[in-house]
C-alpha cells in the first residue's frame, strides 16, 4: 500500500458530476499538490490546466486523451499523462479510486 507522509490535508472536498468523482487535495512542503478521490461509472469530460498524472489505484476505466480519437483501457494500478490547457474523457466502467498528481 502506497502511503504519504508530512502532508496538509484540505478539509473541503471537491465534487464533481453531482458528486459521482470526488476528491480531497493534498499539499506537500515541496509545494506540490495532488487529489486522491473516486468516480462512480459513468463519462466524464475533465479540463486540465497544469499537465497531470492520473494513477488509478483500483477499479477500471477506459480514456480518450486529448488528439486521440482511440479510447484505451487502464486497470488498477496503470497510470496515464494529460498535458496542461487540455481536456480528456474518461468511461468509468466500476467504482475506481484515483490518484492525480499535478506536473
Amino acid at each position: 500500500m502506497k502511503q504519504f507522509e508530512n502532508v496538509n490535508v484540505e478539509l473541503s472536498g471537491n465534487s464533481y458530476f453531482d458528486g459521482a468523482v470526488t476528491s480531497r487535495t493534498l499539499r506537500f512542503a515541496d509545494g506540490s499538490k495532488k487529489t486522491l478521490g473516486f468516480m462512480l461509472p459513468g463519462t466524464y469530460t475533465f479540463g486540465t490546466d497544469s499537465a497531470e498524472l492520473m494513477e488509478i489505484t483500483s477499479g477500471e476505466v477506459n480514456v480518450k486523451l486529448p488528439d486521440s480519437h482511440e479510447w484505451i483501457s487502464v486497470q488498477g494500478g496503470e497510470s496515464f499523462n494529460v498535458p496542461a490547457k487540455s481536456s480528456f474523457d474518461i468511461e468509468v466502467k466500476s467504482i475506481t479510486d484515483y490518484c492525480c498528481s499535478y506536473l
